[in-house]
């Protein structure tokens, strides 16, 4: 098959990612041109190295050189690292015009498939990840877990005492919670009788 419908279907799938899946979803633009960069590079140098006359010596000199290049840039989150890699991963498939057309063109959908789903907002959408600082030194996990699912307004889950301060009274944590829904909230007003209100702890 030619390579330009190699060419073509790479193009569409990193469209379909950048601007299908990532930017609505998180809208980040610096990363669109990143993305849309090292998947077209990396789909050029793979389809060279496929092509050419190239000793195996040369290949590992040329990905040892991009191995010394550190990337410089403000810090990334799990799921941007994910579509990142799968910015790669279609690269390396969009490159290899020699191999299965039917295989290739499975991978890239089965990509898209999984960032599609795996990263949809719908996914456990209650779910949240915070850094926590609470006002007061706390090394007990079950009281620190009843304080932060009272600021928070949710379930905590999981709570992990990072740091605390008895000088200046305060306890840093990383908590993972689910937010409460109305019914939830009136179920403990009822339970308890009354209701309390609290100040938020400040995040981070």
């Amino acid at each position: 098959m030619s390579v330009f419908v190699y060419i073509a279907a790479d193009l569409v799938a990193i469209a379909a990612l950048v601007f299908g899946l990532y930017f609505p979803r998180h809208r980040r633009k610096d990363l669109i041109v990143s993305f849309l960069a090292i998947n077209v590079g990396v789909m050029g140098v793979t389809y060279a190295m496929a092509t050419a006359d190239l000793t195996l010596g040369f290949g590992m000199g040329i990905f040892a050189v991009l191995s010394i290049i550190r990337l410089r840039s403000t810090e990334m989150e799990h799921n941007e690292i994910a579509y990142y890699f799968t910015a790669i991963a279609l690269g390396l498939l969009g490159g290899f015009p020699s191999g299965n057309a039917a295989i290739s063109f499975t991978l890239m959908a089965v990509l898209l498939a999984v960032i599609y789903i795996g990263d949809h907002p719908q996914l456990f959408a209650k779910t949240r990840l915070t850094q926590l600082v609470l006002d007061r030194a706390v090394a007990d996990e079950a009281e620190a877990t009843m304080l932060a699912g009272a600021m928070l307004g949710g379930t905590v889950h999981r709570i992990s005492i990072r740091k605390v301060d008895y000088v200046a009274e305060t306890t840093m944590c990383e908590v993972r919670y689910s937010l409460n829904t109305p019914d939830d909230v009136m179920d403990s007003v009822a339970a308890t009788g009354d209701v309390h209100t609290t100040t938020p702890a400040s995040l981070r």
